[in-house]
């Protein structure tokens, strides 16, 4: 199940992260929390962050990942990583000395949206550099379980601390807690890196790389499915800090145990995925999965308690965690090695940069209708996407079986 931290860049890279992204987990509950606190509860001004964070995804990925194809990857994570940390100081300061406005918030978080387009192309595109070809199920696997144990303790303590003390000591933590995975990074020993050659720096690689994804049917289809389930789907945060506030009434330690509650489940989907992780995933859990934490989604926004609204998001976790982790192997795993940059540029600018969209869609079904009304049409949009997804990949593949008969029959 740990088989990738036998490696000795790895473990150094994810000992990091479970200290970083805690912090970034943290931030991300207070932030959403604080837009409430300034906008009097207004989901629109919850929706316009989130866009802002991400808008930068649809702008800047691509290119990202041309550069995570040239360059070395590891450098330009920890100038990266710097930068997100500063972020979060930066709005730590202005929260704390009673001077934070909205508009800092939102400058705040686009400029962090800037940083994490170029973060997130180059840092899955690394994993494999640090890990082989042979262990990177193993090792997105993993990474889904760092995020995810994040995602429990990062929430939860950040709640906790809002209750008690303000949210600007959260930003704080949060950007001096980068400093663990840019240690992390430095401690590495780049000669045992599996690198590739570096793509040439000729005009026409980002066409070259997009060419690439367009002769490929299940790449393709792939790919879209994660940008529904990502933009329709996956607004959890902006949605339960809503649903929290005022459709349950309750504080940001309240908010901040929906977040757990979810991430308990995908901890778990990400568990089972690192277990079975010991060969290529195949294209019926990314559909299954995506199709299932649909269902489960809209069944849980119609909870009627707190309660079991929390206790219904575990599955809904797990379900989610299976599809995305089954995607993101099978796509790394798809493409050649001198391609792998660009081709995850295009896969985290669709699974990230849909996400302006989302919060806007999400804010204004909530503005318009109620909380719940996000998760119930986000999860029939999930649920639509991998039908239809799944019905043209089997369609192509008859298509390859009857031409393959015919050219049999024809040739006998």
């Amino acid at each position: 199940m740990f088989r990738s931290l036998r490696e000795r860049n790895y473990r150094y890279y994810a000992s990091g992260q479970i200290v970083s992204l805690t912090g970034t987990w943290m931030q991300r509950a207070a932030q959403d929390w604080l837009v409430l606190e300034l906008s009097g509860g207004s989901p629109a001004a919850l929706g316009v962050a989130v866009a802002l964070q991400f808008l930068p995804n649809l702008l800047f990925t691509l290119y990202a990942g041309v550069i995570a194809d040239r360059f070395d990857k590891r450098r330009m994570l920890i100038a990266v990583q710097s930068g997100m940390g500063l972020c979060g100081l930066a709005l730590g300061l202005l929260d704390v000395g009673g001077v934070v406005e909205l508009w800092h918030v939102y400058a705040l978080a686009f400029g962090l949206g800037c940083f994490s387009a170029f973060d997130a192309p180059v840092r899955q595109s690394f994993v494999v550099e640090m890990v082989g070809a042979a262990q990177l199920p193993n090792a997105v696997a993993l990474n889904s379980m760092t995020f995810n144990l994040a995602r429990i303790v990062g929430p939860a303590l950040a709640g906790g601390l809002i209750t008690l003390i303000g949210t600007g000591p959260v930003f704080l933590v949060n950007g001096l807690s980068t400093g663990a995975v840019v240690l992390g990074l430095l401690m590495m020993d780049p000669g045992r890196l599996h690198r590739t050659a570096g793509a040439s720096r000729e005009s026409g690689q980002l066409l070259a790389g997009l060419r690439y994804v367009s002769r490929s049917p299940r790449l393709i289809v792939v790919l879209v499915l994660v940008c529904c389930v990502s933009t329709f789907g996956m607004n959890f945060e902006n949605a339960f800090a809503v649903i929290a506030r005022n459709v349950f009434e309750r504080d940001a330690a309240g908010y901040g145990l929906l977040i757990t509650a979810l991430a308990v489940g995908t901890l778990s989907g990400a568990s089972l995925a690192a277990r079975r992780a010991g060969g290529r995933p195949r294209l019926r859990l990314v559909f299954g999965g995506a199709a299932a934490f649909g269902v489960l989604e809209a069944a849980a926004s119609l909870m009627p308690t707190y309660h079991s609204f929390a206790v219904a998001l575990v599955p809904v976790g797990i379900a989610v965690m299976t599809c995305t982790t089954a995607a993101n192997s099978t796509v790394q795993l798809s493409v050649d090695p001198v391609m792998r940059g660009r081709v995850m540029g295009l896969y985290m600018m669709l699974f990230l940069g849909g996400r302006p969209v989302g919060g806007l869609l999400s804010g204004w079904l909530a503005e318009i209708f109620n909380g719940r009304a996000p998760l119930l049409v986000g999860g029939l949009c999930v649920v639509f996407a991998s039908v239809v997804g799944a019905a043209v990949l089997a369609r192509g593949s008859k298509r390859r079986v009857d031409s393959g008969v015919a050219e049999k029959y024809r040739l006998g």
